[in-house]
């Protein structure tokens, strides 16, 4: 090769070379790192990203958390205050407001007829109206605060564990992107004490146990963490005793009042409805709406006040998910089981990895209910979120991923309710696909924890594979 051509080569090369590590080095300085953005533009990230560790180290404590705490719910005030001061009610709350104004009449849902919720629904949405009803919203927004306050001090141990902050403020995330359907559903008062309860499982597991079912007689879905504790758990004797003196009060109360009749009258009155328009499995019916394939639609059930699709096939397949969801529940306990049988025959059975099993198999089991759903309200990702926020805790590492995409999920859920609401009734194919990619997020986020669950009673499993369920970072046990 002429002597040219090889030092032209070399000079080639050792420019090529040496660009990565002068970008490297430049990064580190950090002084032209932004260069390929407009200066103007490049001085005010700079800016930014310089105010990114302060801010961060500030919402790391007591005073920075408080401070997102109050902002989030000063934000919502603002929203509602118009609201508030009209004496008027956004969401499901005049619904609830009408069922509180019958009671006090002396006609009570369950007591004196059937009821879509378990009788302990009834509590919060009394509450609510001890104010009147013209301030039946406020009243209802002044529970909300102190039910996100009680779900910020379990997260946190009272604000003594800084180890929770990032959980918390998952949650606080929660309340925002989800929102205005996060401060709007009895899943406001359900999910807060799911949480208290999952924190307290392995220290107070009798006071866990009566959290857990309290937020059963609100919502029914966190009978799914009750399923997963009680299968694992070594205190499981513990759990039960405070789940069933809860159960016992509010079932006793329920028939001395001569409800005995309506006492679980929830599990079969929405038996004969259609498949909901943003359930999972409805959505090969919206897509054949969005296409015009003839005897599909989109239309109102005015009873249940909720929109429904219909077509081909569509009615079979409510009764096929409604086959299918407790088939799943029956799986998952099996896989948990076996992954908890494993561990014992391995001598590695300790109150971390039942604390760990226990979170991914409560997730599995919430979102077969909602996976395996004929009906997909916007508010059933508040029954993921307290499972992913006490997961944050326990085992930072292993529940990130699911965080962010759980996070995701909940943003995709407010596009689709309210912001695209209309327009996908009307067939949008936009709006549709934003609904197609969050089914897609849930039932993938369900495919990982059973994956995951799999994995853990799996004979290749030791304790020192990380890759299945890591080692906590903090065991709220021992917090």
């Amino acid at each position: 090769m002429p002597s040219t051509i090889r030092t032209s080569a070399v000079s080639t090369l050792r420019r090529v070379t040496s660009a990565p590590q002068a970008r490297r080095a430049s990064d580190v300085s950090g002084t032209t790192s932004l260069a390929w953005i407009p200066s103007a533009w490049s001085r005010g990230a700079t800016r930014m990203l310089a105010l990114r560790a302060p801010m961060v180290r500030f919402a790391m404590t007591t005073r920075g958390l408080m401070t997102g705490f109050a902002v989030v719910h000063g934000l919502y005030l603002l929203v509602l205050l118009p609201t508030i001061l009209a004496g008027q009610t956004q969401g499901d709350l005049p619904l609830y407001r009408l069922w509180a104004e019958q009671a006090k009449l002396g006609y009570w849902p369950v007591i004196d007829m059937p009821w879509v919720y378990p009788a302990g629904a009834l509590a919060p949405i009394m509450a609510a109206i001890a104010a009147g009803p013209y301030n039946y919203q406020l009243g209802w927004f002044v529970l909300m605060i102190g039910a996100n306050l009680f779900a910020i001090l379990a997260l946190t141990g009272g604000l003594r564990r800084r180890s929770g902050y990032p959980a918390a403020w998952y949650w606080l995330a929660v309340q925002v992107l989800l929102a205005p359907v996060s401060m709007l559903r009895l899943e406001g008062f359900a999910a807060p004490l799911a949480i208290g309860g999952l924190v307290l499982l392995m220290r107070r597991p009798a006071i866990a146990g009566a959290l857990i079912a309290a937020a059963t007689w609100i919502k029914v879905w966190p009978a799914a963490i009750a399923a997963a504790a009680v299968t694992v758990a070594s205190n499981r004797l513990r759990i039960i005793i405070g789940g069933v003196g809860i159960s016992v009060v509010i079932a006793m109360t329920v028939v001395v009042f001569g409800g005995a009749s309506n006492l679980f009258s929830f599990a079969t009155i929405q038996g004969d409805r259609s498949l909901q328009l943003e359930a999972p499995v409805a959505t090969p019916w919206v897509w054949a709406t969005v296409l015009g394939i003839p005897g599909s639609e989109i239309h109102q059930n005015y009873v249940l006040a909720t929109r429904e699709v219909a077509g081909p096939g569509a009615h079979l397949a409510g009764d096929v998910v409604g086959l299918l969801m407790p088939i799943a529940f029956v799986i998952i306990v099996l896989l948990l089981w076996r992954a908890r049988r494993l561990a014992v025959r391995q001598g590695r059975l300790t109150t971390g990895l039942e604390q760990r099993l226990i979170l991914v198999a409560s997730f599995a089991l919430t979102a077969a209910l909602i996976v395996f759903n004929k009906v997909g309200s916007p508010q059933y990702m508040l029954w993921l979120a307290p499972i992913v926020a006490v997961g944050l805790i326990v085992d930072p590492q292993a529940w990130r991923k699911a965080a962010g995409w759980l996070a995701g999920v909940c943003f995709a859920t407010t596009l689709v309710f309210p912001v695209l609401y209309m327009p996908l009734i009307d067939g949008d194919p936009f709006s549709a696909g934003v609904l197609l990619a969050r089914n897609v997020m849930v039932v993938g986020l369900f495919v990982w924890s059973v994956v995951v669950l799999w994995r853990a009673g799996s004979e290749t499993v030791r304790e020192r594979d990380a890759a299945v369920l890591p080692a906590p970072a903090v065991a709220i046990a021992g917090a």
